[in-house]
């Protein structure tokens, strides 16, 4: 899905967004693009990279977050074969890799102290340093960072370098919460209807209450949310029109099954024939669950034991540090990798990339949009 489709909308607020990516399309000043989870941040960036002068050289995302501090620096900057065990040869760091181009420094206000010195100098000199290396490889490569928290309040908590906060800070930009453009949502839900529907059938539309309800709705998870409520409908309703007295409550978000219950008191049930999955996409998912199809929304996931073997297969065992690590978020870090392969071999086709990751669709597409990872 191109990076525009998080632009969609006609509100005051999404025209002045793309004007302002438009503009700051045209620097190579550094980018800090804060807003809540959901609200697009990665999209955004990858629009600024897209329209920028350096769209012909590498976007190359990284999770703060998502790596564990002891990692995070060989994975910024690289690292020099022997300069720690396991390193068996040289690699290339996110920071090398994207030269040229534009690093996305994503969830920049979970980085610990440590690093943010790091960052800092490389921000001021342009220069990085490969862990074993003894010389400084220079970079040409433009920053976005970005961040759900407040920065401020981080700094003020001593959690967050302000030196570091002002280097980032030139060109700032928010990510505005769904809930403040909702003028904008019909057209989001049209959007990903259509961008959902399965090959075989046609986009799924709302009934004039239900696209109320949506509008309506606050939208916690923002357009991530969206995006997969309306996967999950298209999955299971492809073609149809749906009432939300019809919708099975727990494949609705929980505000609105108070709504759906007001409904069917005022207006009574569905009089038609109750919506059901086409015959197609039933036999597609009961060949590859063999359960009932009205629960795959809720399948539960793969015990931790069986992912930890996949991913330490795929990766190799990796050298313990001497201090240890979290195990919880190295494993996040190889599955996203993993995933990441998958979708660049299946060219961003979802369903293709379930099957070569042996994954219920459903389940891909939360791992997806947790990882804020980028389909066809």
């Amino acid at each position: 899905m191109k990076s525009q489709s998080f632009f969609i909308g006609t509100s005051p607020m999404a025209q002045a967004l793309r004007r302002l990516v438009a503009t700051m399309a045209n620097s190579n000043a550094t980018v800090l693009i804060t807003g809540e989870s959901g609200t697009g941040k990665e999209l955004l960036a990858r629009s600024l990279h897209e329209q920028s002068d350096r769209a012909g050289g590498a976007f190359v995302p990284i999770n703060c977050s998502a790596i564990p501090k002891e990692l995070l620096e060989s994975e910024l900057f690289g690292h020099r074969k022997g300069s720690f065990t396991g390193a068996v040869s040289d690699r290339m760091g996110r920071f090398e890799l994207a030269h040229g181009g534009t690093i996305f420094l994503d969830e920049i206000g979970d980085m610990s102290l440590d690093m943010q010195v790091k960052l800092l100098r490389v921000l001021q000199e342009r220069l990085i340093d490969p862990v074993g290396a003894t010389r400084q490889v220079p970079i040409d490569v433009r920053v976005v960072a970005a961040t759900h928290r407040d920065l401020e309040t981080e700094i003020q908590a001593g959690r967050f370098r302000e030196d570091l906060y002002y280097r980032l800070n030139v060109l700032p930009v928010v990510t505005p919460p769904l809930r403040e453009r909702k003028e904008d949502i019909p057209e989001l839900l049209h959007f990903y209807a259509n961008h959902y529907q399965l090959s075989q059938g046609h986009a799924i539309r709302f009934a004039p209450s239900f696209l109320q309800a949506l509008v309506d709705y606050p939208w916690p998870g923002n357009v991530r949310e969206l995006c997969n409520l309306i996967d999950r409908f298209s999955t299971l309703y492809a073609g149809q029109e749906l009432d939300l007295r019809a919708i099975p409550a727990n494949l609705l978000p929980k505000a609105l099954v108070p709504v759906q219950a007001d409904m069917l008191s005022s207006q009574g049930p569905v009089v038609t024939q109750e919506m059901t999955p086409p015959p197609e996409v039933l036999a597609e998912m009961n060949a590859s669950s063999a359960v009932n199809p009205s629960i795959l929304v809720n399948q539960p996931e793969p015990q931790d034991n069986e992912i930890e073997s996949i991913i330490m297969l795929a990766q190799g065992m990796p050298q313990l540090p001497a201090e240890g690590l979290s195990l919880k978020d190295r494993l996040a870090e190889i599955e996203r990798n993993i995933i990441e392969q998958a979708l660049e071999r299946s060219q961003g086709n979802v369903s293709r990339t379930a099957k070569l990751l042996n994954l219920q669709r459903t389940t891909l597409i939360e791992k997806i949009n947790k990882y804020e990872l980028r389909t066809a």
